[in-house]
């Protein structure tokens, strides 16, 4: 069975969506789905060739977005670098370093990493298993 889609809760969207859109553009993704209500945007889905897979959105319930401990999200990438751009990205945006960019071996050998959290608390990584 495979993911079909991932979605976090957010405060503010248009801060989220720069954030996002700053950070995952390094790893391919684009803002493909943004969905208003009443002229306001509350939500938008992530992915490539037009197929949301990571959501960013209001919660549904109106309450406040809140995140779960020890839950994160992580965004593969093809490359090392692509890792490198999508953490400094974050930081840029006013993310928080969370884990440097580097190997993780206790992983596997070729685990390359870097974590972040957003402007909301959610922890996010970038990973490459590519041998480099």
């Amino acid at each position: 069975m495979a993911i079909d889609h991932v979605s976090v809760g957010v405060t503010n969207v248009q801060r989220a969506k720069a954030f996002y859109d700053a950070i995952l553009a390094p790893l391919g993704m684009t803002p493909v789905y943004p969905v208003e209500i009443n002229g306001q945007l509350v939500g938008v889905g992530y992915g490539v060739d037009n197929k949301p897979s990571f959501w960013i959105q209001l919660p549904i319930n109106g309450q406040q977005a809140s995140m779960g401990n020890g839950v994160h999200i992580a965004f593969r990438s093809e490359t090392r670098a692509g890792v490198d751009a999508f953490y400094l990205a974050a930081l840029d945006q006013g993310g928080i370093e969370d884990g440097k960019p580097g190997l993780r071996t206790e992983y596997h050998p070729d685990y390359y990493g870097a974590f972040v959290r957003d402007p909301d608390g959610n922890k996010i990584e970038a990973v490459s298993h590519a041998h480099e």
